[in-house]
């Protein structure tokens, strides 16, 4: 592009085209989008988004799964189920993510809404987050995590920016949970993070489609570029920089530039 003008029309556009109703179904966030229940939301959509890897297909069939599995009553399921409730989930898998992994995350789950209304407050602990981007509130929820024993293997699964991960997940699921606007794929109920402080989701094929806009100098899907790119869109739209995961996905993924 030119001139930051051009890049801002382009990226608007290619926004536009995946920023609508008719994106969901086929996408990972199809699934939070089945309930209405802020819990059902959050439990699902961190499910969803912990999964999306690999062909999205696949995906959207594996949480469908996972979600049936709990009587699709997540946050019920979470709160109320006993042991002999969880022999079904022996067999889940997908990809690297199995029973171990998942039987982990259902007991932290638990713990931690046996406390708390929302997910979000394990992120964010005080009344407003206040920081330039979320890269202490996904840490703070690896530390919640993992506080306690926990399989060592379950740990590749939560990212951090401690070890540089481009957090490509979690990210995707903060942007659900926080960015709010009238297209509806976004859900916009978390409201102690702001859109402004949103780190746009960042895996190869953005990487990939950001090194040749010359967003970032190169295409490492790291934390350090996501910072870098985020910092770049910013300059963009400083209120809502995340709106650029979808023109960025939507050139990598689906229009394969």
């Amino acid at each position: 592009m030119h001139n930051i003008q051009d890049l801002r029309a382009y990226l608007d556009a290619r926004a536009l085209l995946y920023n609508q109703p008719g994106f969901i179904a086929t996408d990972p966030v199809c699934i939070p989008h089945t309930y209405t229940r802020l819990q059902d939301i959050e439990i699902s959509g961190l499910f969803a988004a912990t999964l999306a890897w690999g062909n999205r297909t696949t995906i959207i069939n594996n949480c469908r799964k996972l979600m049936s599995l709990m009587d699709n009553a997540p946050y019920d399921f979470i709160l109320h189920h006993h042991d002999t409730d969880l022999k079904p989930f022996v067999h889940f898998v997908h990809r690297t993510f199995n029973a171990t992994d998942l039987l982990y995350f259902i007991a932290v789950l638990q713990q931690h809404y046996r406390s708390h209304n929302s997910l979000e407050d394990a992120f964010v602990t005080s009344a407003r987050y206040d920081a330039p981007d979320t890269g202490q509130a996904l840490i703070s929820f690896h530390n919640m995590f993992f506080a306690g024993e926990h399989p060592a293997r379950t740990r590749k699964h939560v990212a951090t920016p401690n070890r540089n991960s481009a957090c490509k997940r979690l990210n995707m699921y903060l942007r659900w949970m926080v960015r709010s606007d009238s297209a509806g794929v976004d859900f916009g109920l978390w409201k102690k993070i702001n859109s402004s402080q949103l780190v746009c989701p960042l895996d190869v094929h953005v990487a990939r489609v950001a090194h040749r806009l010359g967003l970032i100098p190169t295409i490492k899907a790291d934390w350090n570029n996501a910072i870098l790119l985020t910092g770049k869109l910013k300059l963009l739209n400083p209120a809502d920089p995340a709106i650029y995961d979808y023109a960025l996905f939507g050139l990598g993924a689906e229009e394969r530039m």
